[in-house]
């Protein structure tokens, strides 16, 4: 009740909860084909790196003067980086996925802990990047949000048949004349802006299980990928706001809060339907 109440009163708490909206919007539609791909550990390097460009616009903001650097930008830019160094390993140098996956994952964190130790004065706010600051929201992290929200719900909107068909079954897509490297670079690209999305509101540690958690919990509802994506959508919203109010009155990190929300509920749709089985067997 004091969340509620107070949400009608402080700027900080609408913010965070449309920035929750925003978030979900992005995570359900690509977490479903994260999940339904079977690529979750992908989407895991992609976070990790994040580190880089979060730590670079920290010492460009803090040691060269470059005020206009954000952290989300910096984050935007690691990421999509880091997509686009994963394609061209996999693809165009045929290099191991586990290999790439692993040297970006390992290499995003080290440049970004060697930027951090760079850059002068205490760094208050690294554990923001590792669990998230979703109370922290500005407007204009929304605006850079809704957009990169636009851009991703365009190109899944434009490609969706595409996306569809690498999902299930990529041989048969380059058979059928699908152009597979350009489309499994582009849903890189979308995984990498989906993750700076989620990062910011789970952190770096934890953006991984607020991609995939909502998507799984749709999957076992439904098997069908656009309600999949909708219900996903839903539920990354629903457990974001839920997360948000049980951890204002104690004070407990809105993150960490927000992805045990999603674990117990993908946990319990797990039970109904196991149960439901049951109940049909017996």
């Amino acid at each position: 009740m004091t969340f509620l109440h107070d949400l009608l009163r402080f700027p900080f708490l609408q913010y965070a909860v449309l920035a929750g909206a925003l978030t979900a919007v992005a995570g359900g539609v690509v977490g479903s084909l994260v999940v339904v791909r079977r690529t979750t550990y992908l989407a895991g390097a992609i976070s990790h790196c994040v580190l880089a460009g979060l730590g670079l616009a920290r010492y460009l903001q803090r040691g060269c003067g470059i005020s206009w650097f954000t952290p989300m930008l910096g984050a935007a830019l690691a990421a999509v980086a880091a997509a686009a160094l994963i394609a061209w390993l996999t693809m165009r140098q045929r290099q191991r996925i586990d290999t790439a996956l692993s040297m970006v994952w390992a290499v995003g964190m080290a440049i970004g802990i060697s930027f951090l130790a760079a850059t002068p004065g205490y760094q208050d706010d690294l554990m923001s990047y590792l669990f998230g600051s979703i109370l922290l929201v500005d407007p204009a992290e929304l605006a850079l949000m809704a957009g990169l929200d636009a851009l991703i719900l365009l190109a899944i909107g434009l490609f969706y048949n595409q996306f569809l068909a690498i999902a299930f079954n990529a041989d048969h897509a380059r058979l059928r004349g699908v152009r597979v490297a350009l489309f499994e670079t582009i849903f890189l690209l979308l995984t990498a802006l989906t993750v700076v999305l989620l990062v910011k509101v789970a952190g770096i540690v934890l953006a991984l299980a607020l991609l995939t958690l909502p998507a799984a919990t749709a999957g076992v509802l439904t098997r069908r990928l656009v309600p999949m994506m909708a219900l996903a959508a839903g539920i990354c919203f629903a457990m974001t706001c839920g997360g948000l109010a049980l951890s204002y009155g104690p004070e407990w990190p809105p993150g960490a809060t927000i992805v045990e929300l999603a674990a117990g509920g993908y946990l319990v749709a797990v039970g109904i339907r196991k149960l439901r089985r049951h109940a049909a067997g017996g």
